[in-house]
């Protein structure tokens, strides 16, 4: 294992195919995949990229909802020193086409169209005939690029997160740490393994020697409940959308297995104080741990819903001692316990930049990643957030940039118009988009506009309710002013 001491992960993995061979890894439907087998498969996926001329360095697209061959890809990847580019398969042919431009990738994994230039492969993979993986020549540090995913930006561009081996595995075992999940657990996996949680949670159990099952997803609470029985689940995460989902459709009925889930982790949205009282109820012997963090800081802030009762508000404390968090004012100096400021991470956990260096302008004091999100250090030793990132709007845990959409509607012939979020009527997803529109020359009907734009965006984006108003308020520099959208939605 000497060749895989850039990879603490790889390292684990190779650990655990000696000392658990037998034990399951990983598990879906029709297929059931050993320690052993895993680390075998990784190996001869690595072979297969090999054989492409996959070196060091090179971007790999990597897309897929859950399946177990984007595991073998993942990691063989990180064999060769290549970098995971992971994408969305829902992802808009435009934003595709953008991260394929600024990154030249080599191949791709899981896309339905091939990539013009880019070689192009499906799942699932066949590896029975593969010759051997050749150790490459090639030199691995522990802070090289091992994946980019890509977030959105505030000027609706995606922006490249560039995280390290250290970054990944760092994060994986703080995690761990705090949830307490062991090798004797069996985890559930119903996020998409292209999303930063998802793919989290992954590392986290292949880390930790855990055995981790894929299901599709939550659609289908009948199937997801059938899949706690037959594989004897321990633990799951979701997102607070996925939750008020399981309550509408099935009231309590999940409560009938309090006693067999050891945990659940919880991120990506804020969550409200009653669901989380009526999680504690439910599961009054079961971690409930709920995360704050971003892609480019992964979960920096962690707390256990049992442990917090006096304060559900908080969004908890640094994850481990190696996770550095500080509260700053605009000049980026560290202002007093209880005072607001934006909140600023440092640790092995922050991503090392972004793709793109001009992405990287402005988004440090130090080594300290500016979060964009503001709140305050409070006398209890907990964090408290005032306010999420000014703009982006958060559906179902999904981070959408109100630019993508108005861009959108304004090839509609409108005006102008101005995206903001509000609260989901129904309760499921926390946000959904409001458009705010001033009418052009044509005569145009809100539903033309919805009918017209649906085409362009993934069908969350779309706004579920529309105003039209006189004018947009702007900053005497032309910023949108969406605080003052927000207060005229809230009175009208």
């Amino acid at each position: 294992m000497s060749d895989l001491l850039y990879s603490p992960l790889l390292q684990a993995l190779a650990k655990n195919a000696i000392d658990i061979p037998d034990k399951v890894a990983l598990e879906e439907a029709k297929r059931r995949i050993t320690y052993h087998e895993l680390f075998i498969a990784i190996r001869k996926t690595a072979s297969f990229l090999q054989e492409k001329g996959i070196q060091k360095g090179d971007k790999v697209i990597l897309s897929a909802d859950k399946e177990i061959d984007f595991v073998f890809v993942y990691f063989a990847s990180h064999m060769l020193g290549a970098i995971n580019v992971v994408v969305d398969p829902a992802m808009r042919k435009e934003r595709l086409e953008y991260i394929v431009d600024i990154t030249h990738p080599k191949i791709s994994f899981g896309l339905k169209t091939p990539i013009k230039g880019c070689l192009h492969q499906e799942f699932p993979l066949s590896l029975s005939n593969m010759p051997s993986y050749k150790k490459s020549g090639s030199i691995c540090n522990i802070t090289d690029t091992a994946d980019i995913m890509f977030t959105t930006g505030t000027t609706g561009k995606p922006k490249g997160v560039c995280l390290s081996h250290l970054n990944i595995f760092s994060s994986a075992r703080n995690i761990n740490a705090f949830i307490g999940n062991t090798a004797e657990d069996i985890e559930a996996l119903a996020l998409p393994l292209s999303h930063s949680f998802g793919l989290g949670r992954m590392r986290c159990c292949l880390l930790q020697g855990t055995s981790l099952v894929l299901l599709g997803n939550f659609a289908n609470l009948k199937l997801f409940f059938e899949a706690i029985e037959k594989y004897q689940i321990t633990g799951f995460g979701m997102v607070p959308a996925v939750w008020a989902y399981i309550q509408k459709l099935s009231g309590d009925r999940i409560s009938k297995y309090s006693q067999q889930i050891k945990y659940i982790e919880i991120g990506s949205a804020a969550m409200s104080i009653e669901d989380k009282r009526e999680l504690l109820a439910l599961f009054p012997d079961t971690r409930i741990c709920m995360h704050y963090g971003l892609t480019e800081a992964s979960r920096a802030l962690f707390m256990e819903f049992h442990d917090k009762q006096g304060c559900l508000n908080t969004i908890g404390a640094p994850s481990s001692s190696e996770v550095l968090v500080k509260i700053r004012d605009e000049a980026g100096h560290e202002v007093p316990m209880g005072e607001q400021g934006e909140i600023t991470v440092s640790g092995d956990i922050v991503m090392s930049r972004y793709f793109l260096p001009k992405d990287n302008e402005g988004m440090f004091f130090g080594s300290y990643f500016r979060t964009g999100d503001w709140g305050y250090l409070g006398q209890d030793g907990n964090y408290y957030l005032v306010s999420r990132k000014k703009e982006l709007i958060n559906i179902g845990g999904k981070k959408v940039s109100p630019t993508e959409i108005e861009e959108a509607i304004l090839k509609t012939g409108v005006s102008e118009c101005a995206c903001i979020s509000v609260k989901d009527p129904n309760g499921i997803l926390g946000e959904v988009v409001k458009a705010f529109v001033v009418k052009g020359k044509e005569d145009i009907s809100f539903d033309e506009i919805r009918s017209r734009i649906s085409g362009k965006l993934e069908p969350y984006k779309v706004p579920v309710f529309f105003e039209w108003i006189k004018s947009i308020p702007k900053t005497s520099s032309g910023k949108i002013q969406r605080l003052l959208l927000k207060e005229h939605s809230c009175l009208n």
